[in-house]
């Protein structure tokens, strides 16, 4: 059995430039969150633009497998440079991308920029994915330490992205992974995860009985931590498998 919760607010911002949501083909989910940037509303159309035809093809046409997660980022990515094309805002029309699929036997993720997965196993912190950013890029040189991304002053400078041509693909996939009970999932926005550690992710989730529940508790911490900060839009998705 799955359940989940999604949440997405503006923060201290006039608008909000994340998109999530999820769909569901029989007995398989697909979890989608992007993070808009640009200006004059362009990461806010390029992050729907590009969950919106996620989740649709995938209610019509979605499998857990490899190719089809290829097929999310590749095909969101040509059809975002597409509109760019058309409304002419190559420069305002960028997002980043997590999309996670399940059909309850096996699961597998994909990622590109700083918008991140976590994953947990019965309740404790297992790995997240590897922001596409220069911080991240600091701590693999040994120039700085985890714990010093979040307060970086590069820390939105993202190397990768969907809506910047590539010459060859540059988001990254995560290796399939057999479903057991007990595993935990979190996506998140970096207007998300600026504010709350692994450590309280990790002690929230211990607490809690469900993903909605987890979520209250996050929130909570994130609304603790960056109120009156310049708060980013924050979104996440909490799933566990039971």
């Amino acid at each position: 059995m799955l359940t989940y919760e999604i949440l997405s607010k503006p923060g201290e911002r006039d608008h909000n430039e994340d998109c999530t949501n999820a769909a569901r083909n029989g007995n398989m989910f697909c979890f989608v969150l992007a993070d808009g940037l640009g200006g004059h509303g362009g990461g806010e159309d390029a992050s729907q633009l590009v969950v919106n035809y996620i989740l649709q093809d995938f209610a019509e046409y979605g499998e857990v497998s490899e190719a089809y997660l290829r097929k999310c980022f590749e095909e969101g990515q040509r059809m975002l440079l597409e509109e760019q094309i058309r409304q002419n805002r190559e420069n305002e029309m960028k997002t980043t991308l997590v999309v996670l699929l399940t059909d309850g036997n096996t699961l597998q993720w994909g990622h590109i920029g700083d918008s991140r997965l976590y994953f947990f196993k019965n309740r404790k912190y297992k790995l997240r994915t590897l922001d596409h950013s220069v911080p991240q890029m600091l701590v693999a040189a040994g120039e700085i330490k985890e714990e010093e991304i979040r307060g970086h002053a590069d820390r939105n400078r993202l190397l990768r992205v969907m809506g910047t041509e590539w010459e060859s693909p540059r988001y990254k996939l995560s290796e399939p992974m057999d479903c057991t009970a007990g595993m935990e999932f979190l996506l998140c926005s970096d207007g998300f995860w600026e504010w709350i550690g692994e450590k309280a992710m990790q002690s929230t989730l211990k607490h809690s009985k469900s993903p909605a529940e987890w979520m209250e508790k996050m929130e909570r911490e994130v609304l603790k931590n960056g109120t009156g900060k310049g708060m980013d839009n924050y979104s996440a998705v909490t799933v566990f498998l039971h």
